[in-house]
């Protein structure tokens, strides 16, 4: 009895291991689309913000945390020197969240070559309850993560 007890409990482990139970599985892997963000463009004119869209967006990932979970976004300047970097929320419904990728372009002296940048930022588990996907928007692309 003991025996099958065991084996039903390993079975239900691992079968959990890919599940939507496992807290590490919540979101999945990132998806990328091709777009050009025109920034003239009046739905965008509400975001008093002089920093600019980064250049391009190379990975989204989302990790757990005790609190919630920290959305981690990582993109490319086509010069260095771009600084403050920051995830800025630019709509939210009850199951998205959606970020602009913003840098502050480089004061003098910059340098030509790509520059990598990672920047993230905190979700709370309130603020993750009901998020069924986070995309994060650069000036040529935007990377949308999922819950599986």
């Amino acid at each position: 009895m003991l025996r099958a007890i065991l084996i039903l409990f390993v079975m239900m482990s691992l079968a959990a291991c890919d599940s939507r139970i496992n807290p590490l599985n919540w979101f999945g892997g990132d998806r990328e689309q091709r777009v050009r963000v025109d920034p003239d463009d009046p739905s965008r004119l509400e975001i008093v913000d002089d920093r600019a869209l980064v250049a391009e967006i190379t990975q989204v990932s989302v990790e757990q945390t005790t609190s919630g979970a920290i959305v981690r976004a990582t993109g490319v300047t086509p010069l260095q020197g771009y600084f403050d970097a920051e995830l800025v929320v630019i709509g939210r419904t009850p199951t998205s969240v959606v970020y602009d990728f913003r840098v502050a372009a480089p004061v003098d002296n910059a340098t030509s070559g790509l520059q990598e940048i990672s920047v993230g930022a905190q979700l709370s588990m309130a603020e993750l309850a009901g998020i069924r996907s986070i995309t994060v928007i650069a000036q040529n692309n935007r990377r949308t993560i999922g819950r599986r």
